[in-house]
């Protein structure tokens, strides 16, 4: 599987600049790991798209029967406490945390680690990079995770104690756990 392509910059921009940079750019995805390095992300199959899609349904419907957070899609940037700006495939902040927020960071790349993330994993990622994507949103206050890859039919899942489970199969009813009372995932039944 090809990597996403890094461009090694460093610190050459600040937060504001590679925002930016993401804006002049609008057409294109980018996320920066924590020495400042830019990635490049690749847009996602039809296929996988689709996928995705349907899993932030699921999750926004249990939302709005809930309301305990905000939702947000593969396209929202977060800059988390060790200075990367990730954008997970699907993520959800608590309102407490979201309430939290300065009003001038709604429009820019938040300093807030989502509580729960989903990374799907699409034909032009490798498995090693999105595990470490993985163990970099725990490692930085994200409580649950889940990596879903329907090319290995596993489903890797990642506790905030550090610990990761995994499903040998996309046939299982997936937990919100405590995060995410009373929602309920099985991502076979989402594969069209």
């Amino acid at each position: 599987m090809p990597m996403p392509v890094t461009m090694k910059m460093g610190d050459l921009m600040s937060e504001k600049e590679f925002f930016q940079f993401c804006q002049m750019n609008d057409t294109l995805e980018f996320e920066r790991d924590s020495q400042g390095n830019i990635i490049l992300m690749s847009p996602t199959g039809l296929f996988t798209g689709g996928f995705n899609s349907r899993v932030t349904t699921e999750l926004g419907i249990w939302n709005k029967e809930n309301q305990l957070g905000e939702v947000f899609d593969s396209s929202t940037g977060f800059t988390l406490p060790n200075g990367a700006v990730r954008s997970p495939d699907v993520s959800f902040v608590l309102s407490e945390k979201w309430d939290a927020l300065p009003e001038d960071e709604l429009e820019t790349f938040g300093h807030v680690c989502p509580d729960f993330v989903i990374e799907i994993r699409s034909k032009s990622d490798g498995l090693s990079y999105l595990q470490d994507k993985m163990k970099e949103y725990i490692a930085n206050g994200t409580q649950l995770g889940w990596l879903i890859d329907r090319f290995d039919n596993k489903i890797h899942i990642y506790s905030a104690d550090q610990s990761i489970f995994i499903h040998d199969s996309l046939n299982v009813m997936l937990s919100g756990e405590e995060i995410l009372p009373g929602f309920s995932l099985n991502p076979a039944a989402l594969l069209k």
